[in-house]
């Protein structure tokens, strides 16, 4: 584990000193230093003094590189299509997937499906239809919906124009199957 580099990098993004940050935690500057160039494993109290000084959870300090947030650029998103859907695949981290999904007029996920997990929309532009089991309601520009999608459900754009949602799933298991 590289702690201590994240410690350091921590510390200087909030301009903060070594010194200074001896007189927070009462670690001597070499104990610090050491900390900081990997030379030492400190124990949980120690981290959890040094988390508790610099502001950030404990359990950061602990996550690999691989753990830390993931950035996807516009112009890196992967594009897909579904059904004459267009589909852009923004983040995925663990279960969670977020994606904007374009619907020409006229346009719909297909049959009703099922799958497990839950969904949540919001309508950026148009007029959509949502089903799921007996309910069916309309939605405009602004209003979002949710269900448990492992109840049969469908979306269709009823407007003249193209509708986008943006669509989050999330499941305890990892969906390939789903748009």
């Amino acid at each position: 584990m590289d702690i201590g580099t994240k410690i350091r990098a921590i510390r200087n993004r909030k301009k903060i000193t070594i010194a200074k940050m001896c007189e927070g935690t009462g670690l001597s500057k070499g104990f610090i230093s050491n900390i900081e160039n990997n030379n030492t494993s400190p124990s949980i109290n120690t981290l959890n003094t040094i988390a508790e000084y610099l502001d950030v959870p404990l359990p950061y300090l602990l996550l690999n590189k691989n753990q830390h947030m993931k950035t996807v650029r516009k112009s890196e998103r992967r594009t897909s299509t579904f059904n004459h859907l267009k589909i852009e695949h923004l983040a995925s981290k663990g279960g969670l997937r977020n994606m904007i999904v374009e619907f020409p007029p006229n346009t719909s996920i297909g049959e009703p499906h099922s799958h497990e997990g839950e969904e949540s929309h919001l309508v950026i532009k148009g007029r959509v239809l949502a089903e799921q089991g007996e309910d069916s309601v309309i939605l405009e520009e602004g209003d979002s919906f949710s269900w448990n999608a492992s109840v049969p459900h469908f979306v269709k754009n009823i407007g003249e124009s193209k509708a986008i949602l943006l669509i989050s799933i999330y499941s305890d298991t990892e969906l390939k199957d789903v748009l």
